[in-house]
């Protein structure tokens, strides 16, 4: 019961989506919490690893250099490409590069499963993306986007720190010492997890309102291309290299699948409200196509 509602969480971004477009009153006032449900989210995500997943890094050097490349490189730059070529003003900017320079997203490891990917390199790839963005997201978003928009680095990095690596470390510790304990109420962290992106999604949303009727379409179109960019890059590149087709899928997953929430947490900080609006825009997209896609590679045999 509780697996079948985290899958359909596209459909209930779209529809608190909805309902804050309709009556914005309902989440305006719910910004502060932006932060702590991301810290939630966070905390879920550590509740799914080990202290073991972090060691699986160094036994495969190759496949996690070229997923973080991919992930650090292509989605950043590719986002800023996009944004100028589709002339976006600089705050929308600032949101699609934050959400380009943000780690792979929590979700990715449930794609990469229904796709028939390697879930253990998903869940190494996603962990160690997550460690890195602490110095790199900061970084990469002054390096595109610092020209136009300030981009407090420093700050952003100390926040990076309390939004994904304490809430992290935390969930990793108490999943370490209580993982037996706590057997029986572990599966309901993706669900809230689920719940509170999607409150999240409604209040950046419910803020956009007026952003969303002038710049709605522009974001829409620049959002799905960023992510087409990096399931296809994600995919391509490996398949080039001649490398296994459950790699190709899982790095194809992993780069095309941001941690948007992070995006739009940093977003609302330190640029505005509108900036947010790439982020919560992704974080509905990419989990209707990562489903997509993954429901067709379900399918295939090879």
């Amino acid at each position: 019961m509780i697996h079948n509602i985290t899958r359909l969480f596209p459909l209930w971004a779209l529809l608190s989506s909805l309902v804050a477009y309709s009556v914005p009153d309902l989440f305006v006032d719910l910004k502060f919490a932006i932060v702590p449900l991301l810290g939630v989210v966070m905390f879920g995500m550590g509740m799914t690893l080990t202290w073991h997943n972090f060691t699986e890094v160094l036994k495969r050097p190759r496949v996690i250099g070229l997923g973080l490349l991919l992930q650090y490189l292509l989605m950043p730059l590719g986002a800023w490409v996009i944004a100028e070529m589709l002339g976006l003003p600089p705050y929308l900017m600032a949101g699609l590069v934050l959400v380009g320079a943000c780690p792979g997203g929590t979700a990715s490891n449930v794609v990469c499963y229904l796709a028939r990917g390697d879930v253990a390199l998903s869940i190494t790839l996603t962990t160690a993306s997550t460690l890195l963005a602490i110095l790199v997201t900061p970084l990469l978003t002054w390096l595109y986007v610092g020209e136009k928009v300030p981009v407090p680095v420093v700050n952003m990095l100390w926040s990076i720190f309390k939004i994904v690596l304490l809430p992290v470390s935390l969930g990793v510790l108490v999943n370490s010492f209580f993982g037996r304990t706590l057997s029986g109420v572990k599966h309901l962290f993706p669900l809230v997890s689920v719940l509170a992106i999607v409150v999240i999604i409604a209040i950046i949303v419910a803020l956009n309102r007026g952003n969303l009727a002038t710049m709605g379409m522009a974001v829409a179109l620049a959002v799905i291309l960023h992510n087409l960019l990096g399931l296809t890059g994600g995919y391509w590149l490996p398949r080039v290299l001649g490398w296994d087709e459950r790699i190709c899928r899982t790095l194809a997953i992993e780069v095309g699948m941001q941690n948007s929430g992070l995006g739009v947490a940093l977003a609302v900080k330190y640029f505005s409200v509108a900036a947010a609006l790439p982020g919560a825009l992704f974080s509905i997209w990419h989990n209707l196509s990562g489903s997509m896609l993954a429901g067709y590679w379900s399918r295939r045999t090879h």
